[in-house]
């Protein structure tokens, strides 16, 4: 015997296919949203990291900014420093310049020669004044070239003038002043003298 089934089993099998398509539509709905919540906590996590190490590397910048402030103020100091002590050594090693060209001028300032004026730009030196004679001035100048302090002698302008009712020759020169240190010559009576 044959047995026919009148019961509407298209329509529980159509109702269980919704249900497991209902069912897998909200699986999948879930797993994407688990999927998409857990991509947007790792995209998160890895913005949140790269933002503490940009503003770990803005305080280190900000930190190295201000070394190098510092090593650039020290450097300034620094060139300073130098630029002073390049100043004292100068005026150090030509303090005694001074004396020795004092000293030069008493020793070949000739008789009848009188200075009026005498100055100074670094080793150059010039002189303004008054001679009796142009033989004492060419007798000034031979004494300068024969100094071991002095070289370089030249004249720039003599004339006639009257001071206090005599005829002198005005007379305006230069030479320089040199940094070769004068060697005392021994004597030799001297030497002989120590041997004894």
């Amino acid at each position: 015997m044959m047995r026919i089934n009148l019961l509407p089993h298209r329509a529980e099998k159509r109702k269980a296919r919704q249900a497991q398509f209902v069912a897998f539509g909200l699986i999948s709905i879930a797993m994407a949203v688990v999927l998409v919540g857990f991509v947007q906590l790792t995209i998160g996590a890895q913005i949140s990291y790269q933002e503490r190490r940009n503003t770990y590397l803005k305080l280190e910048t900000a930190l190295l900014d201000k070394q190098i402030a510092e090593i650039k103020k020290l450097r300034e100091q620094t060139q300073a420093l130098l630029a002073r002590k390049n100043v004292v050594e100068s005026l150090q090693s030509t303090r005694s310049d001074v004396v020795h060209l004092l000293d030069q001028m008493l020793r070949i300032l000739p008789d009848g020669v009188y200075l009026n004026a005498l100055s100074q730009k670094g080793s150059k030196i010039w002189l303004v004044g008054f001679s009796q004679s142009n033989a004492r001035i060419s007798t000034l100048m031979r004494a300068v070239e024969d100094s071991p302090w002095l070289d370089s002698p030249t004249l720039i302008e003599i004339h006639a003038v009257k001071e206090k009712g005599s005829r002198v020759s005005q007379f305006t020169m230069s030479f320089n002043l040199t940094k070769v240190r004068a060697v005392v010559k021994e004597n030799p009576a001297n030497s002989t003298k120590a041997k004894k």
